[in-house]
């Protein structure tokens, strides 16, 4: 992909997922950041508007190799698991909740150890963002334990691909207010939840991934006091 390196969960470029899920953005065996990683950053975070009441709660920040914070996200409703439990398949079902990732739109730029270029951030990377989110926290309750990292692997490249590809047959086109103002997303729906990725007149990429609340009623808004959240 042209606009998104997978080089390290916290590394350079948005996009980064280890293999066994444990820094996979916002997933739920990442150790939380506190809010002083989102009050570092120079763009500004995103959440769902006013008319969502539901509980929020920061997640993951990501940086560079320099300490620069360059996406975060910052979830809605309840709050996950990993899988549902083999005793109740339907687990994942009866959960709610919505996770908004924000990337601070970058150019082409040198790493902050000055060893390479880091690419260019771009909606496609707010996509696989949310694509390798939301894969994070499913787990398919007949897979045996020992098979997950394989299964993570597959998926997770599947992920890649296809925010790679937002003009393919996979997504389609949802306006959504960001702010009050119509903005295109591309949207996508899969067994385990939903993706969306698209931009802000902010100059910030936004994705976002969810399961049991739709994503054709979500309205964004610019957090204004991240502190809240915490």
């Amino acid at each position: 992909m042209e606009t998104t390196s997978r080089v390290g969960a916290q590394g350079a470029v948005p996009g980064a997922a280890s293999a066994s899920g444990a820094d996979a953005p916002g997933g739920p065996l990442a150790a939380r950041r506190t809010v002083d990683g989102y009050l570092r950053a120079s763009f500004p975070w995103y959440g769902l508007d006013e008319a969502f009441t539901g509980p929020r709660w920061l997640m993951q920040v990501g940086t560079s190799a320099d300490g620069t914070v360059q996406h975060g996200s910052i979830g809605h409703g309840d709050e996950p698991s990993i899988r549902p439990d083999r005793l109740d398949p339907t687990g994942a079902e009866k959960e709610r909740f919505a996770a908004v990732v924000t990337v601070a739109a970058s150019p082409v730029r040198r790493s902050g150890d000055g060893t390479g270029v880091l690419d260019a951030t771009s909606v496609s990377s707010a996509a696989w963002l949310a694509g390798s989110g939301l894969l994070a926290y499913t787990w398919p309750p007949q897979l045996d334990h020992s098979l997950r990292d394989d299964w993570l692997d597959q998926q997770t490249e599947a992920a890649f691909e296809l925010a790679d590809d937002l003009g393919g047959p996979e997504w389609s086109m949802l306006s959504l207010p960001v702010d009050g103002a119509p903005t295109p997303f591309h949207y996508r729906e899969s067994e385990y939840g939903w993706v969306l990725a698209g931009s802000t007149p902010e100059g910030v990429h936004l994705g976002a991934y969810g399961r049991g609340m739709s994503a054709y009623g979500l309205a964004f808004a610019v957090v204004r006091d991240i502190t809240a959240y915490a």
